[in-house]
């Protein structure tokens, strides 16, 4: 099966076990609230994570450096702030664990090597050295 599809499956069905289970223990009342609040407080703090990136992007182009990994973790922001709108457990769990920077930093540090790694194995080309022996008297004027 397709990986899209499991996951569009798959996350619905584990966000309403996880809705029973903490409704079962907290009330329907404090799951709502929960769920609310964890969406208002995790944009707010995204908000301020993406200024920073942004700060962090702006001093990198300040000196003449292009800022790669402050591009990617403004990326990953937008993605965690769309995880924590979501109602649900799970995906608010995953929006904050890429929220937060020095977790942001793990997972991407992850990524990055693990695309690198796969990269390097692709050769395209032909590894060589070369010498000129043309000579400068053999050419007529």
């Amino acid at each position: 099966m397709n990986t899209a599809l499991i996951l569009i499956i798959g996350i619905p069905i584990i966000e309403i076990y996880l809705f029973i289970k903490i409704g079962s223990q907290i009330g329907a009342f404090n799951t709502i609230l929960l769920i609310i609040i964890t969406a208002v407080v995790g944009v707010l703090y995204v908000r301020y994570e993406g200024f920073n990136t942004l700060k962090s992007g702006i001093s990198q182009l300040v000196k003449n450096e292009l800022p790669v990994y402050e591009i990617i973790s403004g990326a990953t922001l937008a993605f965690a702030a769309f995880l924590l709108i979501l109602p649900g457990f799970a995906t608010d769990l995953l929006g904050i664990l890429l929220v937060i920077p020095i977790t942001r930093k793990l997972i991407l540090n992850r990524y990055i090597k693990k695309n690198t790694l796969k990269k390097r194995d692709n050769k395209n080309y032909i590894d060589g050295e070369y010498e000129d022996i043309s000579d400068d008297n053999d050419k007529k004027i």
